[in-house]
């Protein structure tokens, strides 16, 4: 949820200090993912030695600290900025970049969560547990965008109270995995005897893509967060700077997907798991995300708004399928006592995806004209669906 709110307030802010260049937000953008991918091998094994437990809380102590400091960057009146700090009107995007590192370094939440759902959840019921992950996602689309829908103008300054929600949750987030949340991690004295594979985290982090039976899978996954990630972080940049939507009207389409997140991975992924299977759900998905770019390159500008809601509700449908099925078909192939690393090594790749994406995002924004990152996004979603129509997975998987 404090993403969301950030996601939807990034773009204003940072176009505040540098008007007109998607890079710039792009670059900024990344830096959360770059610091994910350099963290995550480790903190995956880190998971597998010493427990899912203490490394969540470290995860989110990080979080506290680096979006504590986007809080102040944010919020301080940096009206006076060239008396205090020189010619320097750049300051707030450095310490911008400054709090996205230290949140991105300690931000192995999702993927230390996804390693306690495989950890309690039969390969049978994989897909659906993944989707348990969706569903929080679409929670948070849901009520972190419309905290900006509510919020975002009752003060001065309009970034205040969404802030500050923001600031907060990573607080009560702390105290719900003390109290809450139990150790799942496998009993297994090899495992933590295993200290040679720490040694080198970084060894490790390609190995998806040495193991014949999920290689193929695994750059579809990589593939897929470039593209996804490019697209649905240029959008609201795109609303607001191409199209001329306030910070507030570019909240509503986040809104929307989280919406239909919650319905997709809620109620329907385990039904859908179940009559089509895995595969199918994933090529769906992703005929979904080009129908959603084919409406963002082609909207006409009168009555934009219809064709964008439109797109935008295709495109969180087709992630809606895609996130979870194919972390679960990644997920069926792999040993039980491995699930920490592996997953882990996704969700750095996951993370290095979603670096270029932003960097592809934005630099395709700024030299080939705003609607190019659409065609860019669709291009590469082709290239997955190639490599998962050529992988050795059967068409319809059972679930009982």
């Amino acid at each position: 949820m404090s993403e969301s709110i950030l996601l939807g307030l990034l773009p204003g802010f940072v176009r505040d200090y540098v008007p007109d260049n998607a890079s710039v937000f792009a670059y900024i953008g990344c830096t959360y993912s770059l610091a994910q991918f350099i963290s995550s091998p480790s903190i995956g094994l880190f998971s597998d030695r010493f427990g899912r437990r203490p490394v969540m809380l470290t995860c989110i102590f990080g979080s506290i600290i680096g979006i504590s400091l986007l809080a102040f960057t944010v919020l301080f009146d940096w009206s006076n900025k060239d008396l205090l700090l020189g010619t320097s009107s750049l300051i707030p995007i450095y310490l911008l970049f400054t709090a996205r590192l230290i949140d991105g370094i300690s931000g192995g939440t999702v993927a230390t969560a996804t390693t306690v759902l495989a950890d309690i959840s039969t390969p049978e019921n994989r897909t659906k547990a993944f989707g348990l992950i969706g569903v929080a996602f679409g929670i948070s689309f849901l009520l972190g965008p419309s905290s900006i829908l509510l919020f975002g103008s009752i003060s001065n300054n309009s970034y205040l109270i969404p802030v500050l929600i923001a600031t907060i949750i990573p607080f009560i987030n702390f105290l719900l995995v003390i109290l809450y949340l139990p150790e799942t991690k496998p009993s297994n004295k090899k495992l933590n005897k295993n200290k040679k594979s720490g040694s080198n985290p970084f060894k490790g982090l390609f190995k998806v893509f040495k193991e014949n039976k999920i290689k193929r899978l695994s750059l579809a996954f990589f593939i897929y967060f470039i593209a996804f990630t490019g697209l649905t972080t240029i959008v609201v940049y795109f609303l607001q700077e191409s199209e001329g939507w306030s910070i507030r009207e570019s909240n509503g389409p986040l809104v929307v997907v989280g919406v239909v997140a919650i319905i997709v991975q809620g109620g329907l992924i385990g039904p859908l798991v179940r009559k089509f299977g895995e595969l199918k759900l994933t090529i769906i998905g992703s005929s979904f995300i080009l129908t959603a770019c084919l409406l963002l390159i082609t909207f006409p500008e009168k009555n934009s708004g219809s064709y964008i809601y439109l797109a935008v509700s295709f495109l969180a449908i087709g992630a809606g399928l895609i996130t979870p099925t194919i972390r679960a078909l990644i997920s069926k192939k792999i040993d039980k006592n491995s699930q920490g690393s592996i997953l882990s090594n996704l969700q750095g790749l996951q993370s290095l995806g979603s670096v270029l994406g932003y960097i592809l995002a934005g630099n395709v924004y700024d030299f080939f004209g705003p609607r190019s990152p659409f065609i860019a996004g669709g291009i590469i979603l082709t290239l997955m669906v190639w490599l998962i129509t050529g992988s050795d997975i059967p068409k319809k998987v059972k679930i009982t």
